[in-house]
């Protein structure tokens, strides 16, 4: 749904000589300078409340079979404009979005040789910049073999950067995130968030990654990145034809974390919904056979503790029904898991159920109890196989009424060669989402290429994986996931949209061959429901570890989608402070979080309803509470307050506070 305030288009045709051409964020504090150097090379500039973000950056690309495009242009004409859009997402932090910009095209020829033609679009928001580039259709260029892309980005001041490699530790972001200096890094993932000299805080991404491969940043020197694609096994990073344009080039802008945070600039660089017909995208929470897998509890493979079978099944979905669960994932279900399944995946099918997993009875079951199976679909990798099987392993998901998948590829490479984020890999994961959107499917994908804001134009794309989720807390040689990292985690990796972490552990004295733990308190894993989005949240531990436990009822409280969201304090890799209204009541919901270090956090609660009262059910962390020694205690208490209160939490080592707030009157 898209509801217009204003769209005031003012295009500018006209010759321009090589002076620099400057547009303004429409509140005026960010400023974006295109010009070209002697030698016609295109840069840009960036500033923001008159200060360096990005200094004279080139831009260009380099090709196979076909000259450079890099140097010796003129411009040809520019056209500026301006929009004011106000969109609703079905689900997501936000109901509403504005989409306020004002644009530059610039319009490029070479002066000599064939003349080619390349366009520069650029957008810019009170939140940042977003720019691409465009190749229209030309006789001098055709089908094409990219073979760099020549995108720099030149800060001031080596600044300090939150970052994770490239494929160096695995192929799929599932690594820890550390701060340094630029010199001190290598090639690096996007988003990639910088701590600036001049105390700004810069996160680069990309929007709209479309039939292209995904940009990851390579430094060149101490103050300097370029744009670095992820190539194809034979070495090619893109292969396309004119007319063709790139994803967006994306530049978050902000005077603190909490406006990293929240920023929508990804969002408004994606196309609106393709799909018409949205009754059937639904947020949810769910359980799962899962978690027993990763304790080896259950095996995903057949034997005497295999874990998906339709008598186990069937008691997840008795306790999902009593507890207002959504959802029962259920992996190792089908044909495959048998032997190591990880090294090849062409053992799986996905039409076949192994011979204790009645798939039709159990979808019948679970839907006299209001409740969905949620389908696993697991490859390995073996994307190939998984394609020649779609169709049908959706339309068998949808005859039994399961209406969401969660899909996996544990492996280094696709089809034992292409990189999860090439090009190869965003035709794949793009082709999966399409299918399953015909068939009236969501997906939760797992070790995914990035995300780039596709959920808007694909709304069944619910949510995804790319990073440590709880998973590590189970058999993580390093001991699992630190303190600090779900305090980093919203300044980075969920800058690129929803994330699958998996929270609600509620025991914590399980025992694992590494000595990996679940590095939190119990009030910590409250909170994280409201730090950390995804429409399709888990509880995450074992049924009976919820069993008689006052602290659940604030998950099955917790709702997976919002109306608004702030962040109203945060550190990257200290604390967090996130509220979130509900879409759904006037409720909102508070998460707070600290790293190691135990923590006072005062929360204003300016956010509320003013002339309103409100009962504020808070989980606090208890006496001694420490993640390391003594993750239990915990407190809940009610108190009356209104939108002047502040609250003062006490966070332990570790440790969090979620806070529900209800209208009284």
């Amino acid at each position: 749904m898209q509801k217009c305030l204003l769209l005031l288009i003012l295009t500018l045709f006209f010759s321009c000589d090589e002076k620099p051409i400057s547009i303004l964020s429409p509140d005026n504090k960010n400023e974006l300078i295109f010009s070209l150097t002697e030698k016609g090379e295109p840069q840009y500039v960036l500033s923001s409340r008159g200060k360096n973000v990005l200094l004279p950056s080139k831009l260009g690309f380099e090709f196979e079979e076909n000259e450079a495009m890099k140097e010796g242009f003129k411009i040809i004409n520019i056209e500026k404009s301006t929009a004011d859009v106000l969109w609703e997402q079905p689900w997501g932090e936000f109901k509403e979005i504005r989409d306020h910009h004002n644009e530059l095209i610039v319009h490029l020829k070479e002066k000599n040789g064939s003349g080619r033609t390349m366009d520069l679009v650029f957008r810019l928001f009170n939140d940042g910049l977003g720019f691409r580039y465009i190749f229209p259709k030309q006789e001098n260029l055709g089908k094409v073999k990219i073979s760099n892309e020549i995108t720099e980005f030149t800060f001031p001041n080596q600044e300090d950067v939150w970052w994770i490699p490239v494929h160096r530790e695995n192929s799929y972001y599932e690594s820890s995130y550390r701060k340094t200096p630029i010199g001190q890094t290598d090639t690096i993932n996007t988003p990639a968030t910088f701590e600036t000299k001049d105390s700004l805080y810069v996160a680069i991404h990309e929007a709209n990654l479309t039939d292209f491969a995904s940009m990851t940043l390579l430094k060149s020197n101490e103050k300097q990145y370029k744009s670095e694609l992820v190539p194809w096994a034979d070495g090619v990073k893109v292969y396309t034809e004119t007319p063709f344009k790139t994803p967006w080039r994306t530049v978050i802008v902000g005077e603190n974390p909490a406006q990293l945070a929240t920023s929508t600039l990804m969002l408004n660089l994606n196309e609106p919904s393709k799909i018409e017909d949205l009754s059937w995208i639904e947020p949810s929470k769910y359980i799962g056979i899962w978690w027993g897998m990763h304790l080896e509890k259950y095996t995903w493979g057949q034997g005497e503790k295999h874990g998906a079978t339709t008598e186990n099944t069937k008691k997840y979905i008795d306790f999902a029904s009593e507890n207002g669960f959504d959802g029962v994932l259920v992996e190792g279900w089908n044909v495959g898991w048998d032997g190591d399944w990880t090294a090849d995946g062409r053992a799986f099918s996905f039409t076949d159920a192994y011979p204790d997993f009645d798939l039709e009875e159990i979808c019948k079951y679970a839907a006299q109890k209001n409740v969905r199976l949620i389908g696993h679909h697991e490859t390995a990798g073996a994307a190939k196989h998984y394609e020649d099987q779609l169709e049908d392993a959706f339309a068998l998901y949808k005859k039994n009424g399961v209406n969401a998948v969660k899909t996996g590829y544990v492996n280094k490479y696709l089809n034992k060669k292409e990189w999860h984020d090439s090009q190869y890999g965003v035709r794949h994961y793009r082709k999966v989402i399409e299918t399953a959107a015909k068939y009236h499917i969501m997906i939760d994908n797992h070790e995914p290429v990035k995300g780039t804001g596709l959920q808007r134009t694909y709304p069944n794309l619910m949510t995804q994986e790319g990073g440590r989720g709880q998973e590590y807390n189970a058999w993580s040689p390093d001991g699992g996931n630190t303190p600090e990292h779900t305090t980093i985690m919203p300044f980075t990796r969920m800058l690129s949209g929803p994330f699958d972490f998996t929270p609600g552990n509620f025991d914590f004295d399980y025992k694992t061959p590494n000595g990996a733990m679940v590095n939190t308190t119990l009030a910590k894993q409250l909170a994280l429901y409201v730090i950390i989005y995804s429409p399709q949240q888990m509880a995450s531990d074992l049924p009976e570890n919820y069993k008689d436990q006052q602290a659940f009822q604030f998950i099955k409280d917790v709702p997976s989608t919002w109306e608004t969201t702030k962040v109203l304090d945060a550190q990257i890799g200290e604390y967090v402070t996130t509220v979130r209204k509900d879409r759904n009541s006037r409720n909102w919901y508070l998460g707070a979080i600290t790293n190691k270090k135990a923590r006072d956090i005062r929360a204003e609660l300016s956010f509320l309803e003013p002339d309103k009262k409100y009962e504020a059910t808070i989980y606090s962390d208890g006496k001694d509470a420490n993640y390391k020694s003594n993750p239990y205690p915990i407190i809940i208490t009610n108190q009356l307050v209104n939108n002047k209160s502040v609250l003062n939490l006490e966070l332990a080592p570790g440790g969090g506070s979620a806070i529900k707030f209800t209208p009284v009157d």
